[in-house]
């Protein structure tokens, strides 16, 4: 054991992470130079396309020290985005040290330190990095000092390397073995591994990931999960090269995998602990944390009879997505449906993607919104996740919605530009702090609503880019929110209901009625668009019939012929509206998603 190293690699966003972990395989010689290629170790195509880590990978490196020993380094490569620090948790749960890498040519961002106060939670060792020590920009003495302020550190204990060159890879490789502690464990313990991850083989069943904290597993042991006391056989043991590699046995303080031919995959959490089937008395791994859903919105079939599909596509993202919840819902607009779970916009993005690339599901997604908290006449207390769960003005005493604390960091040249933003989505300045002459921290405490749309994209237009955001929930604040419905024709269209600010909900309302008469398709009746509070009615717009040309037909003769037929017209009208329902088309819901202020 005293030969295993467990490590991560965290940073913000863009920072490098992917490139660093290439150069690391490289240069061990782990990855065959046929097999080699930019990102190795993100093999989504989503991935690859945006460029950035959606899913943590692990993989073990075989290292022979100057010492003249072979060490085992399982390196787990993370996550940049606020949206993915779930499983930036997940990775650091199965580790004992962490590389902290920091751009040389961008600084400190917000993201570097959530992630490394995550990583001291943990009792991480962290190995602070400069990267990207060749670019032209490189300011490396700044960053070294930002990071002493930040880590605590000495100068020397910083390494200076660069992804793209290869440069310094070798010294962090000593850095690890020298620094980071061998793994804790007894081998002769009863078993006790930490599932860190699962993920879904059509042909094998679900794969599962884990960290032997205790004990060891062979091939062919009766194994139990301890959340769902379920029994299996261990069909194939192994560790995770670029491939997974069988093993006749794992032991404690590796990570591997475990293959038992689960179909279901309900039967696996992540976050659980496996023991052997013959201990009866088993300890489960403490300290790992059960997921927070930010963001709610419904998924549901384009055709009602792919319901069942779609669960069952669902529930296999879900084994590879451990943040992702969803629950049944039903709509009188869209049938059968899911309410999900999502930690951010990104992530319901890349949910979506998902389930059409990987699993060839056309999905209609509805208004997203955050969890309320809504408090009776009676007392009772309301956890309001959809529109459709809102109670009844009457009976409701007050409403609560979640405040986040938002961390911006940027340039001075922007504080103004900032300010506006936030201020205008109701938030308040908490804090103000120069890190650097040339570094600001701005903190705000913000209601999540005003975030979950497009606030990301304007804070980087706002500030050219130039500006770091991270957040984390601190709990629920009363609030006057409402509930805004949309009516066709005096019908409420259930799937395009929101719940918002009283301040915000004229302006909403009036943008999202003027975005619907672009996109419905006019009928041969008049359509009447109206949003509507309760009973209130606060704006509206008309599609104007079409109207077939019925006079064509008389050319000249009496003007009372034309009148006839013009009245007879109006009346199938009147008739026509009173029975027309109106189809509306999948781009009527995307287009709320995408409303510009």
């Amino acid at each position: 054991m005293k030969h295993i190293r467990n490590f991560c690699i965290i940073a913000h966003i863009d920072h490098g992470k992917s490139t660093l972990a290439d150069r690391l395989l490289q240069v061990t010689n782990t990855i065959s130079e046929r097999e080699m290629m930019d990102q190795v170790l993100d093999d989504m195509d989503l991935e690859r396309e945006k460029g950035i880590t959606i899913k943590s990978h692990a993989i073990q490196i075989n290292y022979r020290h100057k010492d003249g020993n072979e060490y085992i380094l399982n390196l787990i490569d993370t996550p940049g985005h606020v949206d993915f620090s779930y499983e930036v948790s997940r990775a650091l749960a199965a580790c004992e040290g962490a590389l902290l890498l920091v751009d040389a040519t961008q600084g400190i961002q917000a993201q570097t330190i959530s992630n490394l106060y995550l990583a001291l939670e943990n009792n991480l060792e962290i190995i602070p990095v400069v990267n990207k020590i060749d670019m032209d920009g490189a300011m490396i003495e700044e960053t070294e000092d930002q990071i002493i302020e930040l880590v605590g550190c000495r100068r020397e204990d910083i390494l200076r390397a660069s992804g793209r060159t290869g440069e310094g890879v070798e010294k962090i490789l000593e850095a690890i073995v020298e620094r980071i502690s061998p793994p804790q464990g007894d081998p002769n313990a009863p078993l006790q591994a930490l599932i860190f991850d699962s993920m879904y083989n059509s042909f094998r069943g679900v794969i599962v990931y884990f960290r032997i904290m205790n004990g060891k597993i062979r091939k062919g042991d009766r194994v139990k999960f301890v959340s769902t006391a379920k029994e299996y056989e261990a069909d194939e043991v192994g560790i995770l090269k670029l491939n997974m590699m069988p093993k006749p046995e794992v032991t404690c303080g590796d990570v591997g995998y475990l293959i038992t031919g689960i179909k279901v995959a309900r039967e696996v959490k992540v976050g659980d602990t496996i023991t052997l089937a013959s201990n009866e008395h088993p300890e489960p791994i403490k300290g790992f944390e059960e997921v927070k859903p930010m963001v709610f919105a419904g998924i549901f079939p384009v055709n009602t009879d792919d319901f069942e599909e779609l669960r069952d596509c669902m529930e296999k993202l879900q084994l590879n997505d451990a943040a992702l919840t969803f629950e049944l819902e039903t709509s009188q607009a869209l049938g059968f449906g899911f309410r999900c779970g999502f930690l951010g916009m990104l992530h319901m993005e890349i949910v979506q993607e998902r389930l059409e690339r990987e699993f060839n599901q056309t999905v209609i997604t509805t208004v997203p919104n955050v969890s309320f908290i809504a408090y009776t006449t009676k007392g009772e207390k309301i956890i309001v996740n959809n529109p459709a769960q809102f109670p009844d003005p009457v009976k409701t005493e007050h409403i609560e919605e979640p405040f986040i604390k938002a961390q911006i960091i940027t340039k001075p040249e922007y504080i103004g530009n900032i300010m506006t933003l936030c201020l205008g989505k109701r938030g308040i300045l908490v804090n103000q702090h120069y890190l650097t002459p040339t570094r600001v921290e701005l903190i705000f405490e913000m209601p999540l609503t005003e975030i979950v749309f497009d606030f990301y994209d304007k804070l980087k237009s706002q500030t050219r880019g130039y500006a770091s955001f991270d957040y984390h929930p601190i709990g629920y604040r009363e609030s006057d929110i409402v509930k805004m419905d949309i009516l066709l024709n005096g019908d409420r269209v259930d799937a395009l209901s929101a719940l918002i600010h009283r301040s915000r909900a004229q302006d909403f309302g009036r943008k999202l009625c003027e975005k619907l008469k672009e996109l419905l398709p006019r009928q041969q009746f008049q359509i009447a668009i109206q949003a509507a509070i309760g009973s209130k009615i606060i704006a509206r717009e008309n599609i104007s019939a079409l109207r077939k040309d019925v006079t064509a037909k008389c050319y000249g003769g009496d003007v009372s012929r034309k009148r006839k037929l013009l009245e007879k017209q109006k009346e199938g009208k009147k008739r026509m509206r009173q029975i027309g329902t109106v189809e509306v088309p999948q781009e009527a819901f995307l287009a709320v998603l995408k409303l510009d202020d």
